[in-house]
């Protein structure tokens, strides 16, 4: 049996209902309340696809385990239970037949057999027993009359979706809804960054001839001779009348000198720019097929594809 301190410490929680060997059945759902002992009595379970579809399970002897809840039920023993709407309460009548379905028997001992009140999961020690044989015998004599309807069960929580008025059913669980939703999958195709190389400036030194053209300048001799005469007879009889004698001039002349120095000349950096292609994608999809047969004949529902073996047998 679980305790209202369980049930609080579930509901803060997103956990499963998990069967005899620790298989999931499903998510949790709601918690329902007996109305006359305000213990947990009942706990919905979302079994359909997507969890569209819940199903009640009796708390009387499960058992709490982390976030997730123990029952002693099989994933198809819930999923085929009744179908209760999951609206706040249980009526009589409808808590009668889940109680039927999980092979429950009440018997008080006396004829008149008071049953059980709408919502109570549990009976004390001593007067009224619940005992879970499996059989699917009913309840004692309980059919119905002597079950009381001056209350309702309260749920704790807050349910996450209620069960709808169902047309067909689908043969691989529970009747569910009067469709067959059929799916496919979809390419979601986006882009994602990768390196491809890298790029990189090197600079390293060569040497080259360089040839210019450099004027330059060098001094020859000329003889220049000019006549005695009255302004430069002096300067000629200055010096002895015959006599041996030398007069030098140093002559000069220019040469190329070379000298180097280092002067800047450009910058150069490294730059990228964005270029668009289109490359094709190309990836296997599935997509289900649903075929109708009606006496022994099969005909498609038009779509193109697979041959409507994974069909979806859950309505959405």
């Amino acid at each position: 049996m679980i305790s209202n301190q369980q049930v609080e410490g579930l509901m803060a929680g997103s956990g499963n209902v998990l069967g005899p060997n620790g298989d999931k059945i499903g998510s949790v759902g709601t918690f329902y309340l007996d109305d006359q002992t305000n213990e947990p009595a009942w706990v919905t379970v979302n079994t359909g696809l997507f969890g569209t579809n819940e199903s009640f399970v009796p708390l009387s002897e499960a058992t709490v385990e982390g976030v997730d809840v123990l029952v002693p039920y099989s994933k198809d023993e819930v999923k085929n239970s009744p179908q209760v709407e999951s609206d706040g309460s249980i009526s009589p009548e409808e808590e009668v037949t889940l109680y039927r379905y999980y092979g429950f028997t009440y018997d008080d001992g006396s004829a008149d057999t008071s049953g059980m009140g709408a919502g109570t999961g549990t009976m004390d020690a001593g007067t009224d027993t619940m005992t879970d044989d499996r059989t699917g015998a009913g309840m004692g004599s309980g059919d119905g009359s002597g079950i009381s309807d001056d209350s309702d069960i309260t749920r704790s929580g807050t349910s996450s979706g209620t069960s709808s008025g169902t047309v067909g059913r689908d043969t691989s669980g529970p009747t569910t809804d009067d469709a067959m939703t059929r799916s496919e999958e979809q390419l979601d195709v986006g882009t994602q960054s990768r390196q491809t190389g890298k790029a990189r400036l090197r600079k390293y030194v060569v040497t080259e001839n360089v040839t210019t053209e450099v004027p330059v300048t060098r001094e020859e001799v000329r003889v220049e001779r000019e006549p005695v005469t009255d302004a430069n007879v002096d300067s000629a009889m200055s010096g002895p009348e015959l006599s041996e004698e030398e007069h030098e001039v140093t002559l000069h002349a220019e040469e190329p000198v070379v000298t180097k120095k280092t002067v800047p000349v450009e910058r150069v950096r490294l730059d990228t720019e964005t270029v668009t292609d289109t490359e094709s994608v190309t990836e296997e999809v599935s997509k289900e097929q649903i075929d109708t047969d009606v006496d022994g004949t099969t005909r498609g529902s038009g779509h193109s594809g697979q041959d409507g073996s994974g069909a979806s047998g859950s309505g959405r």
